[in-house]
């Protein structure tokens, strides 16, 4: 192999390089520029000018009652009220310590609050023994097809959404509810709309 021909591969290399260089530099400079750009947008959407977005309307669903297979649990039911709406099931480790505290939250609001619990992916009969066992009195439907809960985007158990009397989602907890949670909710829940 001759000199020149054995330098090829080493031109070759460092051009390479200064290509992989230049394509760092650009690809960085455009991260940058749409870092800029979407805090130049949020921004904007936040002035004093600009009206707030609604809140999103809460999806409607009729379920088969927990343990009635002949009666439905429909969000219409609840029409002009605000409403909780606790997506969870029976083998959910965060629902087995979040479901208790919510069984004695709600007996403690005697009805002043509206809380329907939604048994995702479950089989009726652990859903009902579950319940059960928690001391649970709120109206619970049955989701087994998680047609509600893809309507909800609920990737994982649980989760908690307050909807205000038009059924408009003004809060959402990721996750066990807390007495926070549930009490910044119901605020959030009973505050006057625009």
């Amino acid at each position: 192999m001759s000199e020149q021909g054995a330098a090829l591969p080493g031109r070759a290399l460092r051009w390479a390089g200064r290509i992989v260089v230049r394509n760092k530099i650009a690809t960085a400079a455009t991260a940058v520029f749409l870092v800029v750009a979407v805090a130049i947008s949020v921004a904007g959407t936040r002035s004093s000018g600009s009206s707030p977005q609604p809140d999103p309307v809460a999806p409607g669903f009729t379920l088969t009652a927990l343990g009635d297979p002949g009666h439905d649990i429909t969000l219409s039911q609840y029409a002009g009220k605000p409403v909780i709406v606790n997506f969870w099931a029976s083998w959910c480790p965060p629902c087995q310590q979040e479901t208790p505290l919510l069984a004695r939250w709600y007996a403690g609001q005697h009805g002043h609050v509206i809380l329907v619990g939604l048994d995702e992916n479950d089989s009726a009969a652990s859903a009902l023994k579950f319940a059960r066992a928690k001391g649970v009195t709120y109206p619970i439907g049955t989701d087994p097809q998680l047609a509600a809960a893809n309507a909800y985007g609920v990737v994982a158990l649980p989760q908690t959404f307050f909807l205000n009397a038009q059924h408009r989602i003004v809060d959402r907890v990721y996750g066990a509810v807390t007495l926070a949670d549930l009490a910044k909710g119901v605020r959030l829940m009973d505050a006057p709309g625009p």
